[in-house]
């Protein structure tokens, strides 16, 4: 199993700053790391995450804005969030997963923190 523990998170004015923290704990070698969010009625959707060491992907409402890093070492991944706007504002999820081959096919399986609301407002 994997235990997923997120820091950071609060509020901020538009055009602010924050950075989000997870590590991931337990004996599952993950593939990749990330950060979701939902927001109140909204389905929950990728914000960032990092295959392996380096390989990041973002959301396009996020691109160029936030800044996602993964530390394989310490087991952690951090989201550094600028230029943040009123939609931005969500819980924020932190993802991990692992994958298998069985058979021909790859078996996922996924790991969520708990949680933190980022909330964006004047």
């Amino acid at each position: 199993q994997v235990q997923l523990v997120e820091s950071g998170g609060g509020s901020v004015q538009p055009g602010g700053s924050l950075r989000l923290s997870c590590e991931a704990s337990g004996s599952v070698r993950l593939n990749g790391m990330g950060w979701y969010r939902q927001a109140p009625g909204k389905k929950r959707e990728l914000v960032a995450g990092v295959i392996g060491r380096d390989s990041a992907n973002y959301a396009d409402s996020v691109t160029g804005r936030f800044s996602i890093s993964r530390d394989l070492a310490k087991n952690t991944v951090v989201l550094q969030m600028n230029s943040l706007k009123p939609e931005d504002t969500a819980v924020y999820y932190c993802n991990a997963y692992s994958e298998v081959i069985q058979g021909l096919m790859p078996l996922r399986t996924d790991y969520w923190g708990k949680g933190t609301l980022v909330t964006v407002s004047s």
